[in-house]
């Protein structure tokens, strides 16, 4: 019952469509979910987004113990996550742009637990998601109430609201993969996905500038 009511529902929902704004907007998540979704299918997809969401609930209670606000103040852990995130986005950009090539691609178990991966380290690695969490989260916090309630289930808000979307993405995604049994049309929307996420990878790197 705390969490239920450590916030009215008017702040609730506001926070909710400010969610749904921030992840309809383009970016790192929503191009990497395109890529595995419509070239490895869904369960590569729906793999990704448990990992994404991992990641998200993960900062979200780092944040609800104040860590991300040192590093949001610390220039060196900022820049380094930053730049880790920048790079890595960069190596998945490389390898869906090169495909499979002769290496044995994992299936079943393996497969899963590799972009559950993927989709976990991409999102640990985004100091924006620290950012959201030191900088928007806080203006939904009703102060007269216990702060590390509300946290806690703002961020379970987003999660949820990020999640859903994420799950939409890869359905949509998901579709296109009969089409893209030609070989020809495949490495066609491959690279070019991969070069989508290249080109948001870059925006990245000048957009968490300071």
């Amino acid at each position: 019952m705390e969490l239920a009511t450590s916030s009215d529902l008017s702040t609730l929902a506001s926070f909710a469509l400010t969610s749904v704004i921030i992840e309809l907007t383009p970016g790192p998540n929503m191009t990497y979910l395109a890529l595995v979704s419509a070239g490895e299918g869904g369960r590569a997809g729906f793999a990704t987004v448990a990992g994404i969401a991992l990641g998200i609930a993960v900062i979200g209670v780092v944040a609800a113990l104040g860590v991300t606000e040192l590093i949001h103040t610390s220039t060196l852990l900022y820049e380094g996550l930053r730049w880790g995130g920048v790079l890595f986005l960069l190596y998945l950009a490389y390898e869906g742009w090169r495909g499979p090539g002769n290496e044995t691609v994992p299936e079943g178990g393996d497969a899963d637990r590799r972009y559950f991966t993927r989709g976990l380290v991409t999102n640990l690695l985004n100091p924006k998601a620290a950012v959201f969490y030191v900088a928007v989260l806080p203006t939904f916090i009703v102060a007269e109430r216990p702060v590390l309630p509300q946290t806690l289930t703002l961020t379970a808000i987003y999660v949820s609201v990020a999640t859903i979307i994420h799950f939409l993405i890869v359905v949509l995604a998901s579709q296109l993969e009969p089409l893209l049994n030609n070989q020809g049309i495949e490495r066609v929307a491959r690279r070019a996905l991969s070069a989508l996420l290249a080109a948001v990878a870059i925006w990245f790197a000048f957009s968490t500038a300071r």
